[in-house]
């Protein structure tokens, strides 16, 4: 029973999100954790300004919610992207989600 449960509450979480207006975080977190396994340096960087493009820059389709200072790190590592260029990005966005989304 327990297998279930967990199985859908990352469903549940994401939809409850959504009603948040900040889904886009949880998705931007789990885009990174798959960025992480690339293992090509072109697919990286192809990734990585998708990524960017989506997620990051001012109005972005799917903009995280990010302050100007903090998105700056990422503006000069998606130039020579690293399969942890988004590492702080997603340290910010998690503690959001923690604080803010997950109570």
């Amino acid at each position: 029973m327990l297998v279930i449960a967990c199985l859908y509450v990352p469903i549940i979480y994401k939809t409850y999100l959504k009603t948040e207006y900040s889904d886009e975080n949880t998705e931007f977190w789990l885009v990174c954790e798959a960025y992480k396994k690339i293992k090509s340096q072109r697919k990286r960087i192809s990734i990585a300004r998708k990524l960017f493009m989506s997620y990051i820059q001012p109005q972005a389709p799917k903009e995280t919610n990010m302050d100007s200072p903090a998105r700056k790190p990422i503006v000069r590592n998606v130039q020579e992207p690293t399969q942890s260029c988004f590492d702080g990005e997603q340290r910010i966005l998690y503690m959001h989600m923690e604080r803010d989304s997950y109570p």
